[in-house]
């Protein structure tokens, strides 16, 4: 089956920001697919429902963490198409630098903060469409 002829399913990724250089990623659970690779938090977008909206209810359910969703705090800065065997995904990518709470991993998937800049991150592996994440954060906070 060709990616045209699949539903796309849209998706709010969010990037959690601290120190202008450390990101949250979360580790997949066993049971999901493509359990125990890494990837940045979010989750599908319901019927009717924004991308905003979407990441704060995720990052609710996920972290326990409320987010600031005025777009100084919390603001998309891509969009991609990824093609994974399970999924067709259209992936809304939002920088959030401001929450509420410390973030703890409600879906007993583990979380690690992740220096942005390094060339080399210390978790592995990660989910494919996450790298055009990394890059685009990179660019993004290097005004580049």
């Amino acid at each position: 089956m060709s990616a045209q002829s699949r539903s796309i399913v849209e998706v709010a990724v969010g990037i959690l920001l601290k120190e202008q250089s450390l990101v949250l990623m979360g580790k997949r659970p066993s049971g999901k697919p493509y359990a125990g690779y890494w990837e940045f938090p979010g989750g599908k977008l319901e019927a009717n429902e924004s991308i905003t909206t979407a990441l704060e209810r995720e990052l609710y359910e996920e972290l326990g963490i409320r987010i600031a969703l005025d777009k100084n705090h919390c603001h998309e800065i891509m969009t991609l198409e990824h093609d994974y065997p399970h999924a067709y995904v259209r992936l809304h990518v939002c920088l959030i630098d401001r929450w509420d709470g410390d973030p703890v991993g409600l879906e007993n998937q583990e979380l690690s903060w992740q220096n942005i800049f390094n060339q080399e991150l210390t978790i592995n592996p990660l989910l494919p469409a996450a790298w055009p994440m990394i890059q685009k954060v990179r660019s993004y906070l290097s005004g580049t």
